[in-house]
């Protein structure tokens, strides 16, 4: 088990000295290849010839100047649009008011530790349970199951019970910061967080330490909630296999818990954390989550900020919780949303989950593969579903490899990347680096295509239940997704059986409050892995 130890400090860097050290080792390739393409200036016109400059060092964390914007209208247009129909009011961000315990406290330190974030958000509130203890019970399951798992990275022990200590302080004096206060969480490990290593799942990075906290563990920290581990992600975030090994799936230890938000997904589901934060660029906290049984939320695009994270694709990658309810994921979401200067791709929208939607009055659709038994539960709830008509597809180049080669080029061209070391038989690292400029901006222009025939489609519906979780198609359009078990499977290996929910753009409260009216009705999201309740 890797943990947090003062070893780290020799490598210990500053955000901006990392980038700056990054892009340094191979400032002399580039320059030298940009020079290469420059002409020699004739005699004559030697005179006036401009200096050729080298270029600017480009690391990882760069950003693009252009921004994507979901809405085809564009981002300004949409706002204007909302403040016209609600106004300014509904952009506020309000705590969610937890509801009272009902019911006997459990005991047991196993029945504690898969009680919800709501529950123990009730616990804690009322000090019948310290967040040191809480912090403690997870710690330990941590140690205990990780040799199995692989799910975590750094177990950051010391300062997960000292930040459990001063949340309790702060509770016992009546400083009490809402329903994430003194929950202890895990943090996909492509987000840096001051004094432990940030590793993007690459043995290179090993002992690499950031010395920046990104700006989710920011908001998570000022909602007071306790960071106890960074978990595992696959090599780059591509998929489940990091420089340990393979992150498993609890319910079954031969499977690979899937997607590169594996460790989030597993933890969580073992009951080694209270929630975990996941990210994804095309299917990497919605596969996860169904092969975990996870009730997960995949935001609207530029809904949370990205900054401190492992870059992939600038148009695509995003941000979210991976809980055990749904309830939970709209607790977190909660504090986690809205806008960054950081990132200029985020957003302030309204926010207004319910804990008791009347479904009658959303417009809910599902296609064919939706499960029919999950559509029909919908409906004994009160819900009208309605088929939905084609979905738009997409041919073109692969907008996310391209952007992954320009994300990691620095790294490629120092050889600190290869493409024989990512597992992939094509090569996503080179393969994208000699897409054109021109044919990258068509197919950010057909991507505008498909935005725009994505909310024809969606017109009449504010949501719809897909059987396929429409991975590749929401990832060019960015609309949310929220993931939820409606069934479980038979035989030893039994596990959660998952269904996807995809809603109109920033409709992130609407697939969240229907997510929570089939959690009411129904009892597949309580269920427990047996390796983790042993």
């Amino acid at each position: 088990m890797r943990r947090a130890t003062t070893k780290n400090a020799k490598v210990r860097i500053g955000r901006r000295k990392f980038v700056k050290l990054a892009a340094s080792t191979v400032t002399a390739t580039v320059a030298t290849r940009a020079m290469a393409q420059v002409k020699t200036p004739s005699t004559t016109a030697a005179t006036t010839a401009p200096t050729t400059q080298p270029l600017h060092p480009l690391a990882n964390g760069e950003p693009l100047c252009a921004q994507f914007q979901p809405y085809p209208g564009g981002t300004a247009a949409y706002l204007q649009k909302l403040i016209a129909q609600r106004g300014v009011d509904v952009f506020k961000i309000r705590p969610i008011e937890i509801e009272p315990w009902n019911g006997p406290i459990p005991t047991a330190e196993e029945g504690i530790a898969f009680l919800p974030v709501h529950r123990l958000a009730n616990l804690i509130q009322s000090q019948k349970l310290s967040s040191a203890e809480l912090t403690r019970i997870y710690l330990d399951r941590l140690k205990r199951l990780d040799p199995q798992l692989l799910c975590a990275v750094t177990i950051m022990e010391k300062m997960a019970i000292d930040e459990a200590k001063k949340a309790d302080e702060e509770i016992k004096a009546g400083k009490y910061r809402g329903a994430l206060h003194g929950i202890p969480y895990g943090l996909k490990d492509l987000f840096s967080a001051r004094g432990v290593p940030t590793t993007w799942g690459a043995k290179e990075f090993a002992e690499r330490v950031i010395d920046e906290d990104a700006e989710i563990v920011v908001r998570l920290r000022n909602a007071g909630a306790v960071l106890i581990a960074k978990l595992a992600t696959g090599r780059f975030a591509l998929g489940d296999q990091w420089y340990r090994g393979r992150t498993n799936n609890p319910w079954n230890l031969e499977q690979g818990s899937s997607g590169s938000s594996a460790g989030p997904a597993s933890a969580t589901m073992a009951g080694c954390v209270a929630f975990g934060i996941g990210t994804e660029t095309r299917g990497s906290i919605v596969s996860p989550a169904v092969r975990c049984g996870a009730s997960a939320l995949r935001p609207t695009f530029g809904r949370v900020s990205r900054h401190g994270g492992m870059v992939l694709s600038w148009s695509m990658d995003r941000v979210g919780p991976i809980c055990r309810c749904i309830e939970d994921c709209a607790l977190v979401f909660n504090a986690i949303h809205g806008a960054d200067e950081k990132d200029p791709s985020t957003i302030t929208t309204p926010f207004e989950w319910q804990r008791d939607v009347d479904l009658s009055k959303l417009r809910i659709g599902y296609d064919a593969q939706a499960p029919k038994a999950f559509v029909e539960k919908l409906r004994e709830l009160g819900a009208n579903p309605k088929r939905i008509g084609p979905k738009p597809s997409f041919r073109g180049v692969d907008v996310l490899d391209t952007e992954a080669a320009a994300a990691f080029d620095a790294m490629f061209s120092a050889g600190v990347l290869r493409d024989d070391e990512t597992k992939e038989k094509t090569g996503r690292f080179s393969r994208c680096r000699t897409v054109t400029a021109l044919d990258y901006i068509q197919a950010q222009r057909r991507r505008q295509i498909i935005n725009r025939e994505m909310g024809e489609m969606m017109k009449d519906f504010d949501l719809y239940a897909s059987g396929s979780g429409d991975v590749v198609l929401t990832s060019l359009t960015c609309n949310p997704a929220a993931v939820l078990p409606w069934s479980f499977g038979e035989g030893e290996k039994g596990q959660p059986i998952c269904t996807t929910l995809i809603g109109g753009l920033f409709a992130d409260d609407k697939i969240l409050s229907v997510a929570q009216a089939y959690q009411r009705g129904t009892h597949w999201h309580e269920k427990r892995p047996k390796m983790a309740t042993g």
